[in-house]
């Protein structure tokens, strides 16, 4: 869920890319960083914390160049920590270089132990770095014949922006699991996780990277390769129901169009009667006005979430009953007093945080709540590149919905169905990972090396 930025041949590239990740921050919150070059050397900068404490006029003094890439950091391999703080930056015989990577790799560990018994040795927990340690190695003549030697031999989810002294790459894994899309700004070029980076700096959005495309920009222009062997596309469908935001295209999609057309989904398979439609705030907003307009329900803003929570508050120590809740959410108590309520959410993961706002719509003197969630039930973890819970820990994979139901205190729950959500979304089933809704892991999790020793 990571957020990264790349940026080519532009003035003031660093202050730019500031503004990119600062759009991004909503992918990743732990740490923030920026590597630029001034073409003869990487400068460096990578904190945590929030994109807007890590960043100051003395900091991008520190980061000169027309070049650079970005990164904010939502851990899922590797622990939280300064040592995992991407991007991360490395000199090795030809050179510099500087990786940001967003994604998850499924052979991380076992090329890790490969490379450490061959000698190599490790300065973070993060599976990106096994990547950089494979390009070290390589025997291949070129930058990017090195990079695809290395690429071709993890498994898994990975998009990457890497910078050079002299150029900027963003690549795709074969699958599509993450977005990357391509811009243009000024006589430079741009790459980011959502085109939303792309608004906040007047760049023009080209076009969705491809799968398994490598994008090669230096002073000879921009040039495209696809090194991979090809496989079927397995997009996250995640991102369009809750990572991405919703002003953005990723895959080449409108994400505000597709959660409309979810919530629309969702009337359609289960619309109740209710006084109104009201959402949890702020992902499931676009679902709740589609559920609203296709089933007639007045939409209304009924919870109210506070915005400046930062990463860490005080609890009182006399307790204050569900104070993580209260903190984040407020009902609007005119709107919900003695009404029937149709509540959407976009997810349900463990069930603490819905059964707490159940409890606080009655408190508020809602007559009766129906919860209606604009995906189906979340069964699996996912592997590639979302810090789920175990299965054991994820309600949905151990209960049934009339067991989750009474648990919540609600007077229904319906989940959307999967063909629904594909419908919503657009396409088809065997374009999308669904592996935390079905189980069905598009890479399998192999430990049997090849002959080279590297795992396929």
């Amino acid at each position: 869920m990571c957020g990264i930025f790349g940026i080519y041949n532009v003035a003031e590239a660093s202050k730019l890319t500031y503004l990119g990740l600062y759009a991004l921050q909503h992918r990743g919150q732990e740490s923030a960083g920026i590597a630029s070059s001034d073409g003869t050397k990487i400068h460096s900068h990578v904190k945590m914390g929030l994109v807007s404490e890590n960043f100051t006029p003395e900091v991008f003094h520190e980061l000169p160049g027309r070049s650079a890439i970005g990164h904010c950091r939502y851990s899922t391999t590797g622990t939280s920590s300064i040592k995992n703080a991407q991007p991360l930056t490395v000199s090795y015989c030809r050179g510099q270089l500087a990786m940001a990577h967003n994604g998850n790799l499924v052979n991380a560990d076992l090329l890790r132990s490969i490379l450490e018994a061959d000698g190599s040795i490790f300065s973070s927990t993060t599976d990106t770095e096994v990547i950089i340690h494979l390009l070290a190695q390589s025997k291949k003549n070129t930058f990017e014949e090195m990079l695809v030697d290395s690429l071709k031999r993890v498994k898994g989810a990975f998009s990457l922006v890497v910078l050079t002294e002299k150029e900027l790459i963003g690549v795709v894994d074969p699958w599509n699991f993450r977005p990357l899309s391509l811009g243009k700004k000024d006589n430079g070029y741009v790459l980011a996780s959502e085109t939303c980076a792309f608004d906040i700096i007047d760049a023009e959005y080209i076009r969705a990277v491809e799968p398994g495309e490598m994008i090669i920009i230096n002073e000879n222009g921009l040039k495209s390769i696809k090194p991979f062997k090809p496989v079927k596309q397995k997009k996250c469908i995640f991102e369009f129901i809750y990572f991405s935001r919703p002003d953005s295209y990723i895959f080449g999609q409108s994400v505000q169009k597709a959660r409309k057309a979810l919530g629309a989904e969702l009337a359609k398979e289960s619309a109740v009667a209710a006084d109104f439609v009201i959402p949890v705030p702020d992902s499931a907003n676009s679902a709740a006005t589609g559920y609203a307009s296709e089933s007639g329900t007045p939409y209304e803003i009924g919870i109210i979430r506070n915005h400046y929570i930062g990463r860490t508050f005080i609890e009182p120590s006399q307790s204050i009953r569900d104070f993580g809740a209260k903190i984040k959410y407020n009902p609007v108590k005119d709107i919900l007093n003695n009404k029937d309520l149709l509540v959407i959410d976009d997810s349900i993961v463990r069930g603490t945080t819905s059964r707490k706002l159940v409890k606080m719509l009655r408190k508020a003197g809602a007559n009766l709540v129906h919860w209606r969630i604009s995906s189906p039930p979340i069964t699996h973890p996912c592997f590639y590149g979302v810090d789920t819970p175990n299965r054991s820990e994820l309600i949905a994979a151990s209960h049934t919905i009339h067991e989750i139901e009474k648990y919540l205190k609600v007077e229904s729950l319906c989940y959307l169905s999967i063909d629904g959500m594909v419908k919503a979304v657009g396409g088809k089933k065997e374009d999308y990972c669904l592996a935390c809704f079905c189980g069905e892991y598009p890479v399998q999790f192999n430990t049997e090396p090849d002959k080279n020793g590297f795992e396929r």
